[in-house]
């Protein structure tokens, strides 16, 4: 990005290029930049940076504040250094006029630093979640995503300021500036952060938007006001970059990742969303609190969030007295090419289950993923499993009978104790189980409740789960 002449650049402006990384193609070393003293005018000062142009060689350079260092030529220098070399290249045939501006900016450069209150942060407590840290400061906050995918070893650094914030801007994976006008989401779990917090008419753009089942999304789908940003495994970078939101949220399930510097380099503060990383049931629901800081709603997200832990574990006091005599015996899971796929011991899906007062048949396979077994195991583990809960999404027994015999073999088919997620579907065809699931757990673990033991929660309906006939 070249800068010519009457041109500014400012820290944080609407480029979202970040100062010390921008490149000045006409930019020379200092010492071959200052021929002719008298060619050069200060331009502009906006924040803490400055444009000179060189008439003569109708060329530019910036001077910028970067900590205690100046960015001149391509190079980071410190005070030192920088006035050194002024005083070598520069004063000597500058007029009096020229040494008078310049020392104004030096000592506004240096002068214009954030003062150390502008700096505390204090960390903000999460109850559950275990892959991202949240810190708040006078005006702006910062999020810190540890766990953003599976075996993540880089910790991912977002700055979120508040209008006119004063905060530093340096050494951040990405900047976004509140108030928010339009989002880019890339799973269909993050939907829901924005229909709870009331921000659904900043949906911009999502991939494959079929997959969407929230009736406020799906309007605004239906008005043309949201782009479908393809149908592939991720969010086509060209469109989002032509759509310009003010930030995009990334699935680190999907193909996202891989464009994440592409997205950075193009200005696009790109965000990564592990809640999936999460195996604690409401760890991953208060993953609404990193949504809720990036709309600037942080507050709105907690009273979401306490609503949501409340529910959960008042559902969870109803079957935490359940003698382990009296838990039924629970077969979950499907086969896909003579192997059984199954939610691992340690596994959101098996805690929930757990939750509800059931004995899971595989609560000895150890695992946070889904576990991979053979038939002959899973037959002599469940044959005569009470219920069989998450069998995909098969329409009724019959159709999941003949598309695998085997099945007809489990005590629970036979006997028509077979529970699947598909009770509601969006206008589409999608499944709200897995758009709506991973922020209300407290709805999956009444359904799970109702399913195991029906005198708990008598007057229940079934949100999530249906019974197969």
């Amino acid at each position: 990005m070249a800068i010519g002449k009457g041109q500014t650049y400012s820290c944080g402006d609407s480029s979202g290029f970040a100062p010390d990384s921008l490149f000045i193609p006409s930019a020379e070393p200092v010492s071959e930049n200052y021929r002719d003293g008298t060619d050069w005018e200060p331009k502009s000062l906006q924040s803490k940076a400055i444009l000179i142009w060189q008439k003569s060689e109708r060329r530019s350079i910036i001077l910028e504040n970067s900590q205690d260092l100046f960015y001149l030529g391509r190079i980071f220098r410190s005070d030192h250094s920088m006035f050194a070399r002024f005083q070598k290249h520069f004063l000597p045939s500058c007029p009096s006029t020229y040494l008078l501006a310049l020392s104004s900016i030096f000592l506004l450069l240096s002068c214009g630093k954030p003062t150390e209150n502008t700096l505390e942060k204090k960390p903000l407590i999460l109850e559950y979640a275990q892959g991202f840290e949240i810190f708040r400061g006078e005006d702006f906050w910062e999020i810190h995503v540890t766990q953003g995918y599976t075996g993540a070893e880089k910790t991912y650094r977002y700055l979120v300021l508040e209008e006119d914030s004063r905060a530093e801007r340096n050494g951040f994976d990405a900047i976004v500036q509140l108030p928010i006008a339009k989002v880019v989401m890339t799973s269909t779990t993050q939907i829901p952060h924005l229909d709870l917090l009331g921000q659904t008419d900043l949906l911009a753009g999502f991939p494959n938007t079929d997959l969407i089942s929230s009736p406020a999304a799906r309007t605004r789908i239906d008005s043309k006001k949201v782009n479908d940003l393809g149908s592939g495994p991720s969010a086509n970078p060209e469109m989002v970059i032509d759509l310009r939101p003010d930030w995009i949220m990334i699935s680190t399930l999907g193909e996202d990742l891989r464009y994440l510097d592409l997205l950075t380099q193009a200005g696009i503060p790109a965000l990564i969303n592990g809640e999936y990383v999460e195996q604690n049931p409401l760890g991953r629901a208060e993953w609404i609190k990193f949504t809720g800081i990036l709309l600037g709603k942080y507050e709105e997200s907690v009273t979401v969030f306490n609503e949501i832990e409340k529910a959960y574990q008042d559902a969870e006091k109803l079957a935490a007295s359940i003698p382990s005599e009296k838990k039924p015996k629970v077969l979950s899971g499907v086969m896909y090419q003579d192997i059984w796929y199954a939610p691992g011991a340690e596994s959101w899906g098996a805690r929930i289950l757990e939750n509800a007062g059931g004995a899971y048949l595989f609560a000895d396979q150890a695992g946070t993923g889904s576990l991979q077994l053979n038939y002959e195991f899973v037959l002599d583990r469940g044959m005569e499993a009470d219920f069989w809960i998450g069998s995909a999404d098969f329409p009724n027994l019959k159709t999941m009978g003949t598309s695998e015999p085997r099945y007809q073999a489990f005590q629970a088919w036979q006997n028509g104790q077979v529970f699947t997620y598909t009770a509601k579907k969006g206008a589409t065809g999608g499944l709200e189980y897995f758009e709506l699931g991973y922020v209300r757990p407290d709805l999956i673990l009444k359904d799970l409740i109702k399913i195991l033991h029906p005198d708990l929660l008598p007057d229940y309906e079934m949100y999530f789960y249906q019974k197969l006939n």
